[in-house]
């Protein structure tokens, strides 16, 4: 063989084996990374309950704390730091009005300032009033009703009739009413029944009088006894005393009133 044919081999053969390990390189090479690129949403302070806090409970600064939270989804109710750097100490002393879960951000709604007033004072509404009555397991539903639920106050008596006859009568004074407490207990602590022997219940002043009345009423010969209302039971049924006759008028939603005569509280229909 000739030298030229040599030296062209040659060439050939390197130029071959230069291109086969570029190529190998070429797929052996992995691919670059892909860079994640993550949006920064947008946050604020808000300041929420470091712990559980129960209702009728004292607020103390150290229930509290500042948590992020996404900008989009704090409500207008919630307290930023931005508005309310101090909100901690100042917020401290007051009572919660609802009970609050652990990290649930705090509304100044579901607390109140008792300015030194008791509990029972500083939770109820403007305008109600909170009365006891006593109870037992026959009148109380076998202490299945807790606070927070809904009675009806029923008055039976027992009177004598014609013909000196015992006529038993029974009559609803009062409908759809709060159960404040049972006992000295504002919640049920996680019970299915509650035994006492007083019932709170908050009522307007005219449903004061009302049950003031059947309290009298009952201890002469008759018993008051609590109707627990279905949590399903959308009906608003409302007493409303007279004053000026011996009548209760009881509205059943907006279509029907019922007069009962009263003797002198539902003693006689």
């Amino acid at each position: 063989m000739k030298s030229a044919q040599v030296i062209v081999l040659g060439i050939a053969i390197t130029a071959g084996a230069a291109a086969l390990f570029l190529l190998n390189g070429a797929f052996n090479k992995a691919p670059p990374a892909q860079q994640v690129v993550q949006e920064e949403v947008p946050t604020v302070d808000v300041l929420v309950a470091r712990r559980q806090i129960e209702l009728g409970e004292t607020v103390k600064p150290s229930d509290l704390q500042w948590q992020k939270w996404a900008k989009s989804s704090a409500s207008g109710s919630f307290i930023r730091k931005s508005d309310k750097p101090d909100a901690e100490t100042q917020l401290a002393g007051s009572i919660a009005r609802q009970a609050f879960m652990e990290g649930e951000p705090i509304r100044e709604q579901k607390l109140i300032n008792a300015n030194g007033s008791g509990f029972m004072a500083a939770i109820l509404p403007s305008g109600k009033r909170a009365v006891s009555t006593e109870i037992s397991d026959k009148t109380g539903v076998g202490g299945f009703i807790l606070p927070n639920d809904r009675v009806d106050v029923i008055l039976t008596k027992r009177e004598k009739g014609a013909s000196n006859v015992d006529v038993v009568t029974s009559a609803a004074i009062l409908t759809n009413v709060r159960v404040l407490a049972i006992d000295q207990a504002p919640t049920e602590k996680e019970k299915n029944t509650v035994l006492g022997k007083t019932a709170t219940l908050e009522l307007t002043p005219d449903e004061v009088e009302t049950l003031a009345k059947a309290q009298l009423s009952a201890r002469d010969s008759g018993a008051l006894s609590l109707a627990l209302r279905s949590i399903a039971d959308a009906q608003t049924t409302k007493v409303v005393a007279d004053n000026n006759k011996n009548a209760i008028t009881i509205y059943r939603g907006a279509a029907r009133a019922e007069t009962l005569s009263c003797d002198p509280v539902c003693g006689k229909r």
